[in-house]
């Protein structure tokens, strides 16, 4: 299954991402690369709300919510978890 980059906002509740590209351009993404949104971390799938926007992250110890249009321009593959 790895090699395949799905954009995080696809990704189940509980799975494990490693980051491998993020196509957010501006301010947004220079916040994104400080939060640890970086080519190679990992992210992991906490929650999503009862209508399902915004998604809880964890990156680099620490919580993170997205909305979808955010999450869906971030790549990942996956590890482990639940299956996207």
């Amino acid at each position: 299954m790895a090699g395949a980059a799905i954009p995080l906002s696809e990704a189940s509740n509980g799975s494990l991402l490693r980051i491998s590209g993020i196509d957010v351009q501006g301010v947004l993404r220079r916040r994104l690369l400080d939060l640890g949104f970086v080519t190679g971390n990992t992210v992991e799938v906490l929650r999503r709300s009862p209508l399902g926007d915004p998604v809880a992250f964890r990156v680099s110890n620490t919580t993170i919510a997205l909305r979808r249009e955010e999450s869906s321009l971030i790549y990942g593959e996956l590890l482990g978890g639940e299956e996207a």
